[in-house]
């Protein structure tokens, strides 16, 4: 995904919202607005193609493992039943294994730890929420798109063993659907619990460069994200 595509839509996507939440106001004297703080339990079910490039045996192919994050929303109520949802995680560190033959030449591949990336990855969701307001246990389910940047790609030493040197790696941007389906049950009038799970399309081009060898594939994230937070409204 290029800037050229990503950056008209963002700004399409912070236009939308901030005229949404201009014309907005509260229903029924309940708050307009509500910060979420909690937990980002992510799993990445990744489908990708095995690695293609020189010097490369088949076969060769990666998993990313599972991460915990904080978890931030912002909620903007529409009106008693419609609520624009931002929500983003601090972005974790994720790590990547090797999958596919036990060694590489002579060297281990099959489960070593081989690159390392951060991700950014914001979802802009539209939600609806059912019951009535009165409802101290309301469900939810909204659907929109995620946007993914990955930055801070390393390729450990386990990596760069078994590309044949010191190696660059490089992924491309995202932007696919996203849905999510949750409960909220309200505490007080500013309190809530809230537990959700989120879906999203993450779809990736894999790319790395060890002396001028370059190695590519395309890579399928496919997160799957529980959400555990506290809501303030206001």
């Amino acid at each position: 995904m290029t800037q050229r595509t990503f950056f008209p839509s963002l700004r399409l996507a912070t236009l939308a919202l901030a005229a949404c939440a201009a014309g907005a106001h509260a229903q029924d004297g309940a708050p307009a607005n509500e910060l979420r703080l909690g937990a980002y339990f992510v799993h990445d079910d990744v489908k990708a193609h095995d690695l293609s490039g020189p010097f490369t045996p088949p076969g060769i192919n990666i998993r990313v493992g599972d991460v915990t994050t904080p978890y931030i929303g912002y909620i903007r109520n529409l009106d008693p039943h419609w609520a624009l949802d931002l929500a983003a995680g601090v972005p974790p560190t994720v790590k990547t294994y090797g999958k596919g033959p036990a060694t590489v030449g002579s060297v281990p591949f099959n489960g070593q730890e081989v690159a390392t990336a951060k991700w950014f990855s914001p979802s802009l969701l539209i939600d609806y929420k059912f019951m009535e307001p009165s409802s101290a246990l309301r469900p939810y389910a909204g659907i929109g798109f995620n946007y993914t940047r990955f930055y801070k790609l390393e390729s450990t030493a386990a990596g760069d063993a078994a590309n044949g040197g010191p190696t660059r790696v490089h992924l491309s941007r995202s932007i696919g659907p996203a849905a999510t389906v949750g409960l909220q049950y309200q505490i007080t009038r500013e309190i809530s619990v809230v537990a959700s799970y989120s879906v999203a399309r993450v779809n990736s081009h894999y790319r790395s460069d060890t002396a001028g060898n370059i190695r590519t594939t395309s890579i399928h994230f496919n997160p799957r994200a529980a959400i555990v937070a506290l809501g303030y409204a206001f």
